[in-house]
């Protein structure tokens, strides 16, 4: 039986470039090689493709070679620079584990809808949506979601700071890892909040700061077969969570410890996992995803975000929630890979 040919394409242009790299190479380290042959694509960060040997530090000074996927649907995969002509390899997916701007925002997901190939994730319009975090909780808000109150500054806009309460904060709107995010405690804070902020997204967003503990929940499948990964529970020594934000995230966060299974009651975890469903099923989502809520005091649950490609590395949650719940790495890529061929 011939090997399923699947291109991972990682690195991309975003400030989560080093992250993407990082979980391009645990995929590749749990790809079962006897069911698949994978071309791995890196993405410079000044959006030059190349087809290399293995997604790791420092990859694109070994022996790579020029490649483009071809958006005319009869090549249905990629074009390789071989000794001044282009070779044709035809394609049966691709598993895009980009994050951030133009790999997790539709941007990408556009590419290969034009190119005929079936693609890990969500579509253009689910990923366009969850990466907007007003959008998305719009969307939710109708839905009968629980989202936290906030407001929008577009790129020229400005906000009476008198008008918050505070504490509140300030995010770009279309950003991930925490990048660009500061906690305002007070009026004088929010100038420099938002000139950070604005670094990462001209549009931001301001919204209230939730008291309750920061859960998340793995979601993998499509329509209403959906399989929720264990509950995670992300404690705080002190400020807020900051993930990929350390020298060495590998070795831990200096001020945060993500525990799984969450330490919250059956019925608490239960309401997170189907809350998490319903906010999948509300923004459009398939394949897979990583919803990020808060679990208040009084047992009620609020949307923080949706991830649509989220981390895959060693330290990552999404992989650990779907181990604890029976779902090693290597079979999880064997669902994913289902998932898609089934919904092309």
């Amino acid at each position: 039986m011939d090997r399923l040919k699947i291109a991972i394409i990682f690195g991309g242009c975003s400030e989560e470039h080093p992250i993407s790299v990082k979980s391009a190479g645990e995929v590749a380290k749990n790809l079962d090689i006897e069911k698949y042959e994978p071309f791995y694509i890196g993405i410079t960060k000044d959006g030059v493709w190349k087809l290399c040997h293995r997604p790791e530090a420092n990859w694109e000074n070994g022996s790579c070679r020029p490649v483009m996927l071809s958006p005319d649907r009869s090549v249905h995969g990629l074009l390789v620079l071989e000794q001044g002509q282009y070779q044709t390899i035809r394609l049966d997916m691709v598993f895009p584990v980009l994050h951030g701007k133009l790999g997790e925002d539709g941007a990408m997901q556009g590419l290969l809808e034009l190119s005929g190939i079936p693609y890990a994730g969500c579509d253009i319009q689910s990923s366009a949506l969850c990466m907007d975090k007003s959008l998305a909780y719009i969307v939710a808000g109708n839905a009968g979601i629980a989202t936290p109150n906030f407001r929008i500054v577009t790129a020229n806009g400005d906000i009476d700071g008198d008008r918050l309460t505070y504490p509140v904060f300030v995010k770009p709107a279309r950003s991930g890892s925490s990048f660009g995010v500061s906690k305002v405690s007070r009026k004088e804070e929010l100038l420099g909040a938002m000139e950070t902020a604005r670094q990462y997204d001209s549009k931001v967003l301001i919204e209230e700061a939730v008291v309750g503990s920061e859960v998340g929940c793995a979601i993998l499948g499509n329509d209403v077969d959906l399989m929720a990964g264990e509950v995670d529970q992300i404690c705080l020594s002190h400020g807020f969570f900051r993930i990929h934000q350390e020298n060495k995230p590998e070795s831990g966060s200096k001020n945060s410890t993500v525990i799984v299974p969450a330490d919250i009651p059956a019925e608490a975890r239960l309401l997170v996992q189907e809350t998490a469903k319903a906010i999948y099923r509300a923004l459009g989502c398939r394949g897979l995803a990583r919803v990020d809520m808060f679990l208040k005091e009084d047992g009620k649950v609020i949307l923080n975000e949706v991830n649509t490609l989220p981390g895959m590395t060693s330290y990552s949650r999404y992989p650990r929630m779907m181990a604890a719940a029976g779902l090693p790495f290597a079979e999880m890529i064997d669902r994913i890979v289902s998932l898609t061929l089934k919904g092309e």
